[in-house]
């Protein structure tokens, strides 16, 4: 049924003015003069519009011409024109369909390249994110490494503190064994008469070994705790770095995985419109299809008046009406034969397209 947009009025309108120009009318062309309309309604239209001009000339046959022969070229004109109108109904519900399922597969690529367009917008939003965290992973790695060399600095001031320690230990015991030495001389040489002195010495001499001993304990405690101090701090700052250098390789390999998906999903939306393309391009060669079978129609037409009046010019000269018909009838076997493009040459040129 045609819709009211384009009524046949200006369907009949757009044929007179081709007609004027000397141009066939086809559905493609009465579209380019309206300028609007869909291509079924235009159909319809002027399908209609070939009926009644049939009905105009059936309705007034040529003068003269007998009643036998009349009837004659009217069977054969009802069933060219019924065998004319299955293949156009078949042909137009096939291109219908066609038509229709290239729609559809418009629809769904362009959908699926939206869809691509807004995956390609979350993973650049997330690619982002990914590359701060990133840059906030490298400066707590900096940071670390930092602090890494702050306690290797302070260690080694711990030790040259404890060099030092051990240094005045050293002296203070050389300075011990001088005053020793002395100390064992004077006690010698004044043995007898310095009894109670060497006591004296003797308990200051156990003082000082025991003040000497008690510095080198307390210096190798604190050389001790210096160093455990150092080595922990020293294997925190590693198993630190390999954590962090580790967290860093996986958010590399997260950003190329990232990466190798957002590529795929450009050749993703590349082939979506590859394809979209591809079904404008069958649904070009399918309304050449229709204006093909279009004009093989208007010939089959043209060669039934044309055999119409050669029905009359032999049946005037005196030929009987069984010879005209066995010979008109070859003629309009051969008509769709040589009409237009077959069906296999143009499903070779859409799969050829593909």
């Amino acid at each position: 049924m045609a819709r009211s947009g384009v009524q046949y009025e200006d369907v009949k309108q757009a044929i007179d003015a081709l007609m004027a120009k000397g141009e066939a009318p086809s559905v493609q062309k009465i579209r380019e003069v309206l300028g609007t309309g869909s291509f079924t309604t235009i159909s319809d239209h002027l399908r209609e519009w070939r009926a009644r001009r049939e009905e105009r000339a059936v309705a007034t046959p040529a003068q003269g011409m007998p009643e036998p022969i009349q009837q004659l070229a009217e069977g054969l004109w009802e069933k060219a024109q019924d065998a004319a109108g299955e293949a156009l109904a078949d042909y137009r519900e096939a291109a219908d369909r066609e038509i229709t399922a290239a729609r559809d597969a418009v629809q769904d690529a362009r959908r699926q390249a939206e869809d691509a367009e807004q995956r390609e917008a979350a993973l650049s939003a997330h690619l982002a994110s990914i590359e701060q965290r990133l840059e906030a992973r490298s400066a707590a790695l900096a940071t670390a490494e930092a602090e890494r060399d702050q306690a290797l600095d302070k260690a080694r001031r711990l030790g040259e503190r404890l060099a030092r320690s051990l240094q005045q230990l050293e002296r203070l015991q050389a300075e011990s064994e001088l005053q020793l030495q002395a100390h064992q001389q004077a006690l010698g040489e004044r043995e007898a008469q310095h009894q109670a002195r060497q006591q004296q010495e003797e308990q200051r001499h156990e003082a000082a070994e025991a003040r000497l001993m008690s510095l080198l304990d307390e210096a190798r405690q604190e050389r001790l705790s210096g160093e455990k101090r150092y080595v922990t701090n020293l294997r925190q700052l590693e198993s630190r770095q390999e954590a962090l250098k580790q967290e860093l390789q996986e958010m590399r390999a997260a950003l190329a995985r990232e990466e190798k998906q957002h590529r795929e999903t450009q050749w993703a939306r590349a082939r979506a419109e590859e394809r979209a393309d591809t079904m404008r391009h069958a649904q070009s060669l399918l309304q050449a299809r229709i204006d093909d079978q279009k004009r093989h129609l208007e010939e089959q037409a043209s060669r039934l008046r044309l055999l119409e009046s050669e029905i009359s010019r032999r049946l005037w000269q005196g030929e009987e009406p069984y010879q005209v018909e066995e010979q008109a009838v070859p003629k309009t076997q051969e008509g769709p034969t040589a009409a237009g493009p077959s069906n296999e040459s143009v499903d070779r040129s859409e799969g050829e397209s593909r």
